[in-house]
């Protein structure tokens, strides 16, 4: 597991971040939320949006290969769980929980907090602790 303490790398992460979704913002005033980015791109009637939509998740599928490629990836750090099913479980409820909360993590957590938006904040809060319990009851309780 990733227990290395990497701030520079942590920081630089963020800058990054932070500057995709005020350009975005920026540029064509949409929030840089995956889930809806996402959605739309897989919406049924495609429409003007759906190019920068395609370019923005082949950023983030080009930017994760390129982290591999230049050997900032270490394999043997991470564990998935052995089910496809667990997977498809998970992924599932990802997205029911995204619909519910009206976005995702990126959404409320980076656009919405950066707004001062209270429903992120709540949606933002909810996420950590949910996340904080299931890891919690999945490596000390199961």
């Amino acid at each position: 597991m990733v227990t290395e303490f990497t701030p520079l790398a942590g920081l630089a992460g963020g800058v990054l971040i932070g500057l995709a979704a005020v350009l975005l913002m920026g540029g064509i005033g949409r929030v840089a939320g995956i889930s809806g980015i996402f959605g739309g791109l897989l919406a049924a009637m495609p429409d003007s949006d759906t190019s920068w939509r395609a370019v923005f998740i082949a950023g983030l599928i080009l930017g994760s290969l390129a982290v591999v490629a230049l050997g900032g990836f270490d394999r043997d750090s991470f564990w998935f769980p052995p089910s496809l099913l667990v997977m498809a479980a998970g992924g599932l409820l990802v997205g029911v929980g995204t619909k519910l909360g009206g976005g995702c993590t990126s959404g409320h957590g980076v656009c919405g907090l950066a707004r001062l938006s209270g429903r992120s904040m709540t949606a933002t809060v909810t996420f950590l602790v949910v996340a904080i319990v299931v890891v919690f009851l999945t490596r000390h309780v199961v």
